[in-house]
């Protein structure tokens, strides 16, 4: 058994799920610093595009009835690896205590020339 989830409060721009619900778990497709409302990639550097990946993945996670504390596993892909101590502070500091298991990786290219996106499993 598995449920889509979907909201406004996060942008949604391909042929695939914002997150599948499944076996007690969500799995949120990766997010970019996408604006909800524009669709456009927000301007600013690693850390605000972080922030913004990270708001992104929170409001789909409410919408699925959980929320980032229930978040068991990150991957970050940047664009850039020097740009990961940026990103580390950005995350660091908005999951805080709550530490999940991750992921980073460099990429050559991001989908909108992103410089960060971030995918994530969490408990229901």
């Amino acid at each position: 058994m598995r449920d889509v989830v979907c909201t406004s409060k996060a942008p949604g721009v391909g042929p695939y799920s914002q997150a599948v619900k499944a076996g007690g778990f969500i799995f949120v497709s990766g997010q970019l610093a996408l604006d909800p409302a524009t669709r456009q990639i927000i301007e600013g550097d690693a850390r605000q595009q972080t922030e913004r990946a990270l708001q992104n993945i929170a409001a789909i996670l409410e919408a699925a009835g959980s929320n980032l504390n229930k978040v068991v596993r990150c991957g970050v892909f940047l664009k850039n690896m020097s740009d990961f101590e940026a990103m580390n502070d950005v995350y660091g500091a908005i999951f805080g205590p709550h530490r999940p298991a991750r992921t980073t990786v460099g990429a050559a290219r991001l989908p909108k020339d992103s410089l960060v996106e971030i995918d994530a499993i969490a408990l229901e």
